[in-house]
């Protein structure tokens, strides 16, 4: 399995704005910081404000701040909310093709159980396991972790 280029974009942004803890930063710093797109980036913050993880302000002094304290923030739940396809094969989806061994594969029912057990994990981990060594995690990211 392979997680969207979305749902690992919003990873990376929570785990910077929430490594920034109280200072603000924007989808500029987010994107310098990592090298992606900032229009990109745009996108993802505006999926997590939809899904109240962040919070975002306009204008000058705007900035993105977490919604909610990182322990609060699930990551097996972001990922169901970001992910749009989560089926490891065609025939796990409705919409999929009838593959011609479906009615006797066993192999179906198997990347269920993977799938589930993937999402079984993620679904023990917040926001604020990811963040347990911010100490390291600021200096990678250019953040000073002392003014944050």
């Amino acid at each position: 399995m392979r997680l969207t280029l979305h749902t690992d974009y919003a990873l990376r942004l929570l785990v910077y704005v929430a490594t920034c803890s109280d200072s603000t930063c924007t989808t500029c710093d987010v994107a310098e910081a990592y090298g992606l797109s900032r229009d990109h980036l745009i996108k993802v913050a505006q999926t997590l404000r939809d899904l109240n993880l962040i919070t975002t302000t306009r204008g000058r002094a705007g900035g993105i701040h977490l919604a909610m304290s990182p322990d609060k923030i699930n990551i097996g739940a972001l990922v169901h909310a970001t992910e749009e396809d989560l089926f490891l094969a065609e025939c796990m989806q409705s919409q999929g093709r009838i593959c011609a061994i479906s009615p006797a594969c066993k192999l179906k029912g198997m990347l269920h159980e993977a799938l589930a057990a993937f999402l079984a994990v993620l679904d023990k981990y917040t926001l604020a396991d990811i963040l347990r060594n911010r100490s390291e995690l600021g200096p990678l990211l250019g953040i000073d972790i002392q003014a944050a």
